[in-house]
């Protein structure tokens, strides 16, 4: 008798909560949530029925024949539900995994996202090194075709100005032979004159006289 109100208690109880009506799913709860929901709700009204079943077993002769008949029922009705739980926890597990490997991917595209964004602005820093680079050597390159510039120049200059120098002491040079010839010329003729103005005074004068003999 007491197994027979505990089956009917809990008869009453399995089909108060199988004829719930289920909740409405709030957007936010997954579709995995839902399903479990309506597999536990289909299993509260399965075994509310064979509950009932087994209560009205007890009420006739064949008690046993009667139960052993539910229960293949029953573990088929079970064994469906289990395997849609067993199907649900499946295509669970599989979507956590894609979602796993959604982020994954997702920050791995973030990452070389960020090494991409890293490596463009690397390159561009070293184009403007490399451009530094290139404007700094050609600056000095002026600068030293300048410098070489004014070198020569400043080397052509010396060299006039040497040239003028040795052209004008040339010059000079020139003058100063000029003169001593010039100059020997004078005395060369002055000698001349000299010599002309002796032998015409001694042709004017005739011989000397003779000296008187010196007194004894």
């Amino acid at each position: 008798m007491k197994k027979i109100l505990l089956l009917l208690l809990s008869a009453l109880a399995l089909a108060v909560h199988a004829q719930l009506p289920p909740a409405a799913a709030p957007a936010s709860v997954p579709m995995a949530d839902v399903e479990r929901t309506r597999i536990n709700n289909a299993r509260a009204r399965l075994e509310a029925g064979f509950v009932t079943e087994e209560i009205a077993c007890y009420k006739k002769f064949l008690v046993n024949r009667c139960l052993d008949e539910i229960k293949p029922r029953r573990r088929d009705a079970m064994a469906d539900l289990r395997r849609q739980e067993v199907l649900l926890d499946e295509l669970d597990r599989k979507a956590r995994a894609a979602e796993q490997i959604l982020k994954t991917e997702e920050k791995s595209s973030l990452e070389k996202q960020q090494d991409a964004a890293d490596r463009r602005a690397t390159s561009l820093k070293d184009f403007d090194d490399r451009m530094e680079r290139d404007a700094q050597k050609k600056a000095d390159r002026d600068t030293l075709k300048a410098n070489e510039k004014t070198n020569v120049e400043s080397a052509a200059s010396r060299v006039t100005n040497n040239q003028q120098k040795a052209s004008g002491r040339s010059t000079k040079k020139a003058e100063s032979a000029e003169e001593v010839r010039k100059f020997n010329e004078r005395l060369e003729k002055a000698k001349e004159r000299q010599a002309r103005h002796e032998r015409d005074e001694a042709a004017r004068t005739g011989p000397p006289a003779k000296s008187l003999p010196q007194p004894q």
